[in-house]
């Protein structure tokens, strides 16, 4: 009987357990009150915000349509008829659901207010980044501000003004600004209020720029924007925590930013950290080294030709600097030319390196981001971090934003753009009193329809562009800077390589005693060992004199600008799901 008992008292247990169970709310949705009650909680529901910054590859490809860069492509974007709204995408709004639902429900946690402002900090600042994206690329977005059920319906309405999308996004980056931790992270992988006040630079920079520069019209307070960057960078620069980075090698303190695995803490604020234990990895060797992986991207001509002399004279003052053959043009200039594309003694493994035209169309070949060794030519096991926000962009969201409102000094200049040529050599780092006609000639805008900005004669924020181009090349700003400055139409010119004296000519483009490359029309039967044949069609490849001059490539191919292109269609499939949305005008 006492066995029996026993029998019936674990049944009836049973029962009442799973009846208990029946009571729980299923495991796989998230019950707030069971998720935000502690700091780590809260810590660990902000760390699923982290998915929204960009990698490793995202960066390294951010350049590839700009004016600076030539791949084997043009992209359908700035091809004749070729982009329409059937290809449009990254309308996807899941991960402000996340965030939102965090900041419905954190203020219920049983911690210090200081604790749950921080973290409400860190979501805030998602949102920021998050909206920013969005606005950058389609203007006009719905703002939602608490996450939305199936049949809330203000999840089929129209667009917000971006006017009122980037206020919003302001606040957001003021509060995360004013609550977030103020503690440096070492591991520069962590969002802290240094990381916040960098990135507000970034966006009220662009803000102030779009709306000063944008095609036809200037928005309103745009100057408001620019004395909020100044505000947000000069809080950065006056902490003290972070420096540019130098060292007893000049000839590598700015490629060694971007060639380790270990973050440089100095200048990195916050960084896409690769770790090959952890197996986080990129895959820029693969990308810029492979001839049939990626996109082959090279820099042209008009970008290198804006690299001053080491002296801080002008390379484009020189009487022929177009017609100069490429081991002579590459001589003696800023320090981060040679750390940027492959020339003069550049090796690896202890073999000379020179452009190989196996990957490079232009003879400009970057090596900026890839490692010097060859085991990660051919697989995306790069375990070099990759900066997202860095000290050096700081000082330029700074110089430009002062420089834009007319109120850049000496003082100035001294703090920023100084400091920077310093680093990459320059003998004469002083401000210059007179414009640069190339930068003169190069920045105005032939093309578009009239715009404030036709004609940017300012010493001072040619200078500003100048050094941002090449302090900032391959990291993903260029196209968005010219979206910003209104010169859509930069995205035009043509694709211009190395000068070529004659066809059918060896070239040793390092000076090592060995040919590299010859231009040919045909291969010819003999070939010279090491030496690429690049094969002259007058199609995709031209020389700017038909048999001798500049390469051009892929001159065939046409191109086209138009206003409308300042921001991306919205892609077709959204429209039909709600019509309210509209689509950007113009585009098909």
């Amino acid at each position: 009987m006492k066995m029996k008992n026993s029998i019936y008292l674990l049944l009836i247990l049973a029962m009442m357990s799973c009846k208990k169970d029946l009571d729980l709310k299923p495991f796989d949705k998230l019950d707030p009150d069971n998720a935000f009650n502690t700091e780590q909680d809260l810590q660990l529901y902000t760390t699923s915000f982290y998915k929204i910054l960009p990698d490793g590859n995202a960066i390294i490809r951010g350049d590839v349509m700009s004016d600076y860069m030539a791949g084997k492509d043009v992209n359908t974007f700035i091809q004749r008829d070729a982009y329409s709204a059937t290809q449009s995408s990254g309308w996807s709004w899941s991960d402000l659901r996340n965030i939102n639902y965090f900041l419905e429900h954190y203020s219920q946690a049983k911690i210090p207010d200081e604790a749950k402002n921080h973290y409400a900090g860190i979501a805030r600042f998602f949102r920021a980044m998050f909206y920013f994206e969005k606005v950058k690329r389609f203007g006009d977005v719905p703002w939602y501000s608490k996450t939305m059920t199936i049949e809330d319906p203000e999840l089929y309405k129209g667009r917000d003004p971006r006017t009122m999308v980037m206020d919003s996004v302001l606040a957001d980056l003021d509060f995360a600004c004013a609550n977030i931790r103020n503690k440096k992270d070492n591991t520069c992988s962590q969002i802290t209020r240094w990381v916040a006040l960098a990135y507000k630079s970034r966006v009220c920079l662009f803000e102030g720029t779009y709306r000063k520069h944008r095609p036809g019209t200037q928005t309103p307070g745009y100057d408001n924007w620019l004395n909020a960057a100044v505000s947000a960078a000069d809080e950065v620069i006056k902490s003290g925590l972070y420096t540019l980075n130098t060292g007893s090698d000049a000839t590598m303190s700015y490629r060694n930013l971007f060639i380790n695995e270990t973050p440089n803490v100095n200048e990195v604020i916050l960084a896409y950290v690769c770790n090959k234990s952890l197996r986080v990895f990129n895959d820029a060797n693969w990308f810029f080294t492979s001839a049939t992986y990626g996109n082959r991207i090279s820099l042209v001509k008009t970008f290198t030709d804006t690299y001053l002399n080491i002296d801080g004279s002008r390379f484009t003052d020189k009487a022929g600097y177009d017609n100069l053959p490429f081991n002579e043009e590459v001589k003696n200039r800023d320090l981060r030319l040679q750390q940027t594309i492959r020339m003069g003694k550049y090796s690896r493994e202890g073999q000379i390196a020179p452009p190989d035209f196996t990957y490079t169309y232009t003879g400009y070949q970057p090596l900026k981001f890839t490692m010097d060794s060859k085991a990660t030519d051919g697989v995306a096991e790069n375990n070099n971090s990759v900066p997202i926000i860095r000290y050096a962009e700081v000082l330029l969201n700074k110089a430009e934003a002062k420089a834009e409102l007319n109120s850049f000094t000496a003082d100035d200049w001294n703090s920023t753009i100084k400091l920077l040529r310093t680093r990459a050599g320059l003998k004469n780092t002083e401000m210059p009193v007179t414009a640069d006609p190339y930068l003169i000639d190069y920045f105005k805008d032939k093309t578009a329809l009239p715009n404030v900005n036709a004609n940017v004669t300012d010493a001072v924020l040619l200078e500003v562009r100048r050094e941002r181009g090449i302090e900032l090349i391959l990291e993903g700003f260029r196209f968005y800077d010219l979206v910003r400055w209104g010169l859509g139409p930069l995205l035009l010119k043509p694709y211009i390589g190395l000068y070529v004296p004659a066809m059918d000519a060896l070239m040793d483009l390092n000076e090592d005693g060995k040919p590299d490359v010859s231009f040919v029309k045909k291969t010819p039967a003999t070939k010279v060992p090491g030496v690429y044949y690049f094969l002259i069609d007058d199609d995709q490849t031209k020389l700017s004199a038909g048999n001798s001059g500049n390469l051009i490539w892929l001159s065939n191919i046409e191109r086209q600008w138009a206003n409308y292109k300042y921001v991306y269609p919205i892609p077709y499939n959204e429209l039909v799901l709600n019509p309210k949305l509209v689509q950007n005008p113009e585009w098909k």
